[in-house]
């Protein structure tokens, strides 16, 4: 930079510069000289020297400064623009640190008050022990509280008295020792963190809290928490049966509220409540709800009847302004949702604050903080989309997959063929309205509908976010290429009649395009491209790619509590914004969720683990141990797939819908047992052999017996030690390849080479023989040489060519089999294969 520093008044000098000034001198300009300079820095903040020079000529007042000054002169602006970015950025976090450390320290106040509650309480429960001898039994009354008298929902002067103590009851939650709060495990609060979350730890039905600090106004907040449906997407409807105002400035409202069931072996809940909306003398904005016993059934009668009414307990938002701008928000969410109600093995869902901390409370301060950041533009989303248009598309997707799972009477949905024993559900619901603003982007109802096959089943040891991600990155394990052609086909038809499907091969393509994400990624939103090709000759060069919408949700394994979702619907190519949904999915709820202290005995890809449960079961090794806090962990897997019909096909649409389904349930169930970390899954299939090997120890029988029989080593001396053994094997740039010794030997092994050479996945793999990747010439070599490999130990293949499952042809320099024998044992356990500097032809 030139030593000449560009000095910026903005009143005029009063005298012109007649001469040319060197770079040692201050240069003072005129406010008219300024103004041009401004109006071509908001053009090009860093002009060329061309268009310098150019600015010189076509600016006469600009004529007598030297080209160097100009330049000196942007690079000035450019420092203080970037200076002053930077001071409004600090300025920001100062105010954001200022704010957070306030809502620490009244944290830390909190706590010390509960300590204190709890020394008290402590000594207390002292003295009464030490006098228990001298006393009655009928110490019972001192902890027994009055019931919470019944009023009338009529009467305005009641009411007022009900949200006044609901009021003071959710402060005493909200910021007092009320409920005894514990930290949300695996949500520890620092820098990073969207704010401090904390559960009940022994109370009354379950609640959870949670405090965080957002850039917005407290009425906007307020406004945007009090929709409901609009961030809790397991809110159906939420109806203001009556409001009036309150006499100091509040509302009170009388809410009727319908959530949904997150699986179909549980009715759905409802809430008839009071919320209460009122500002305090410290300029806080409070917004308060509490259920009102003893109300009926609400506006809808008819509705509620299949639905189990639920109490919320006072709960509710606190929102302090903030100086400077934004708010603190403290939310308490604590309900009661009649466990007795559901099947026992599902209570640990109703029984958990985990799950109504990330369903609800959670959930609402992400949303406060999403819309916070889209407003101030640091949110930006591909292919042109608006933030709100793509939080409408995951509502309507969830939605959608949400009314097929419950299947509601006064949404047009009935049973058909339901006697209690079917292992697949079928709806059908033939006044679904799928039309949209666009008459042109609508399924005209013609004598149709939509029908939906649905299931539930129990997981065992089966980690849902593992589970969900597997599903989302190899579609082709679970789904039908041309059942997904026959929905999409539906959709392009205008109709519910059938599309006329042509013939068509799935090459196995998938592609995900993203199309955003929420703030800490728990959510995505993509666009699936599925590839096509027609199997005509006169549609050989035509597409059949199809395109789904897919929301996939809870993929952190360390997120407590949460469920894992993936839901997908067909879209049109052109991807209209009002686009027709008919969504179908997978919904994974974890029954019993891990402890704080657990989240590190599953490491996020345990890849290998996965591929060898694949044929071999858990044996007594350290492994069983590390994962013994996985043992009897329970999940329940809820699949809803919906289909268009038309009304002279429905039964055949059924037929084909239960038995996809159960297709989909069987891929499942197979994919689950190679995911869960004990190898062993009861609860979907029969159990694996109990003498197998591990991974890690298969890693070291394929290394020991290949250096026994063919006198080198396999990997390299420095990688023979522990898990490296097992890390390096799977990053082997050979092809490792393992096949069981039967009449029909089937490969149970594969490093990632091997996975990339055959084309394949992980569970697929121990669907291929080892005759099936052989051309005739191969096999004719294997053959000959197999009687050398089981007197020898080991043979050495000739260069030649192989087959990978899509049909691809392998070539290979050279290929080392040998027998991999079990430790401490004479007999061989498998066959083991090498193809070295491999390359598709």
């Amino acid at each position: 930079m030139a030593m000449a520093v560009a000095h910026h008044r903005e009143s005029s000098s009063g005298s012109s510069i007649n001469k040319h000034l060197d770079a040692g001198k201050y240069v003072r300009y005129t406010s008219e000289q300024v103004e041009a300079l401004e109006r071509v820095y908001a053009e090009c903040p860093k002009p060329s020297s061309l268009r310098r020079q150019q600015l010189i000529r076509e600016c006469p007042i600009l004529s007598n400064i030297e080209p160097r000054q100009i330049k000196v002169w942007f690079q000035n602006r450019r420092c203080r623009e970037k200076q002053r970015k930077e001071s409004s950025r600090l300025q920001t976090v100062n105010r954001k640190l200022t704010a957070m450390n306030k809502l620490l320290m009244e944290e830390n106040d909190r706590l010390q008050k509960q300590v204190s509650q709890l020394v008290c309480e402590n000594g207390y429960m002292r003295q009464q022990l030490h006098t228990a001898p001298t006393t009655d039994a009928s110490c019972d009354s001192v902890v027994t509280t009055p019931q919470h008298s019944l009023r009338d929902a009529n009467n305005p002067a009641g009411l007022l008295s009900i949200a006044e103590e609901t009021l003071a009851e959710f402060l005493s939650k909200a910021t007092g020792t009320a409920v005894d709060w514990v930290q949300m495990p695996g949500m520890k609060p620092g820098p990073d963190s969207v704010g401090i979350f904390a559960i009940s730890q022994s109370c009354s039905g379950v609640a959870a809290r949670a405090c965080g600090l957002v850039s917005l106004e407290p009425t906007k907040i307020a406004e945007i928490l009090k929709d409901r449906p609009s961030w809790f997407r397991d809110c159906r409807s939420l109806e203001v049966f009556t409001m009036f105002p309150a006499g100091n400035g509040g509302t009170i409202e009388l809410i009727y509220t319908q959530t949904y069931a997150p699986s179909t072996l549980a009715p759905a809940r409802d809430f008839w409540t009071l919320r209460y909306t009122t500002s305090l003398d410290n300029g806080s904005f409070v917004v308060c709800e509490r259920s009102l016993s003893g109300s009926g059934a609400g506006p809808n009668a008819a509705s509620a009847a299949q639905f189990v009414r639920a109490e919320m307990l006072p709960s509710g938002y606190l929102i302090r302004p903030c100086e400077g701008g934004g708010s603190i928000i403290h939310i308490v969410d604590h309900l009661n949702l009649e466990a007795w109600s559901v099947p026992e093995v599902l209570r640990p869902l109703y029984e958990s604050s985990k799950v109504v901390a990330q369903r609800m409370t959670i959930a609402a301060l992400r949303y406060i903080r999403q819309i916070a950041q889209e407003t101030s533009g640091e949110v930006v989303y591909s292919l042109g989309r608006q933030p709100a248009v793509l939080r409408t598309f995951s509502q309507r997707l969830i939605r959608g997959f949400n009314d097929a799972v419950n299947g509601f009477n006064d949404d047009g949905w009935s049973l058909i063929n339901c006697d209690g024993a079917e292992d697949v559900i079928i709806a059908v619901n033939s006044t679904k309205n799928l039309t949209t603003s666009n008459p042109a982007n609508s399924l005209a109802l013609l004598g149709g509908g939509v029908l939906c096959a649905k299931a539930s089943m129990l997981l065992q040891n089966v980690p849902p976010a593992v589970l969900v991600r597997f599903l989302r990155e190899h579609r082709s394990e679970w789904a039908d290429f041309n059942v997904d052609a026959y929905a999409a086909a539906s959709l392009k038809a205008g109709s519910y009649a059938y599309p006329g499907m042509r013939p068509t091969r799935f090459t196995g393509g998938q592609i995900i395009m993203p199309l955003g994400h929420t703030i800490e990624h728990e959510e995505l939103l993509e666009v699936v491209r599925l590839e096509g090709h027609s199997l005509t000759q006169e549609d050989a060069f035509a597409s059949r790619d199809i395109h789904l919408l897919q929301i996939c949700s809870g993929v952190d394994e360390n997120a407590v509590g949460a469920c894992s979702e993936l839901v997908f619907a067909p879209i049109d190519e052109m991807f209209p914004d009002d686009a027709p949904l008919v969504p179908s999915g997978f919904r994974i709820i974890p029954l019993d969720s891990k402890t704080s202290d657990s989240k590190d005995t599953l490491a996020t890809h345990r890849t290998l683990d996965l591929t060898s449960s694949l044929e071999v079961g858990s044996t007594t090794n350290n492994a069983a141990g590390e994962l013994s806090s996985f043992h009897n962990t329970r999940s329940v897997l809820t699949i809803a797939f919906q289909f268009p019909f038309e009304s002279s096909l429905q039964e055949n649409v059924a037929t084909m819908a239960r038995q996809y389904v159960r297709s989909v349930i069987s891929s499942v169930q197979r994919v689950a047992m190679a995911i869960s970390p004990s190898g062993l899954s009861p609860s979907v299939g029969p159990k694996l052999s109990p003498g197998s090997p591990e991974a890690l120890t298969l890693a070291h029988w394929i290394c020991q017996s290949y250096s026994y029989h063919v006198g080198a080593e396999l990997l390299r001396p420095d990688s023979l030690g522990g898990d490296s053994m097992l890390k390096h094997l799977w990053h082997h740039q050979d092809a490792i390849l393992c096949c069981s010794l039967k009449s029909l030997p089937v490969f149970i092994f594969a490093n990632q080479a091997g996975l990339d050479m055959l084309e394949t996945t992980l569970v697929a793999l121990q669907d291929i023989s080892l005759d099936k990747i052989f051309d005739e010439c191969g096999r004719k070599t294997l053959c000959a040489d197999f009687a050398k490999l089981m007197n020898q130990g080991f043979a050495h293949l000739p260069a030649g060519i192989c087959m990978s499952t899509m049909g691809r042809h392998v070539s290979y320099e050279q290929a080392v089999a040998w027998k991999v024998l079990a430790a401490e044992e004479n007999s061989v356990h498998c066959l083991a294969f090498s193809f070295m500097n491999w390359s598709f032809v």
